[in-house]
């Protein structure tokens, strides 16, 4: 594997900070972000569950992998020169819970930064402008 692309909500002040920050450390692979659901996307990775990127961090490998949750955001961290240990400590079985808390709190703050609040009827129809800060980090 040498190329990610992470799909992310680009509606979402935290997330949208986390593909800044994630594109701006150096790498140990080609890591592209994508704003989930978006066109761009969907050419991209036509095979992908668009719906699912919407409501959590999805992360897909130019082998075809698709890593989601607290697996996306230990995949990203190993993308990166500074945090690979990190990652790699993370992804063990010990490690791993301590990842998926991660990702719940981030998810948390997610839903408090998020002040669009949709109505049932509209949700799922596009994306940014409908985000609902619901996301399922894993």
């Amino acid at each position: 594997m040498n190329r990610l692309v992470v799909l992310y909500d680009a509606g979402c002040p935290m997330c949208s900070r986390f593909r800044t920050w994630l594109i701006e450390q150096p790498h140990l692979l080609a890591v592209t972000a994508v704003p989930a659901g978006s066109a761009a996307a969907r050419a991209l990775l036509p095979h992908l569950d668009h719906a699912a990127t919407l409501r959590e961090i999805s992360v897909v490998g130019n082998g075809g992998q698709v890593w989601t949750g607290a697996h996306a955001w230990v995949v990203c961290l190993w993308a990166t020169a500074e945090h690979r240990d990190l990652a790699v400590r993370l992804s063990t079985p010990l490690g791993l819970p301590v990842a998926k808390a991660m990702a719940y709190a981030a998810a948390g703050l997610r839903a408090s930064l998020t002040t669009t609040r949709v109505p049932e009827a509209v949700k799922g129809n596009g994306y940014a402008d409908d985000c609902d800060g619901l996301c399922q980090p894993g």
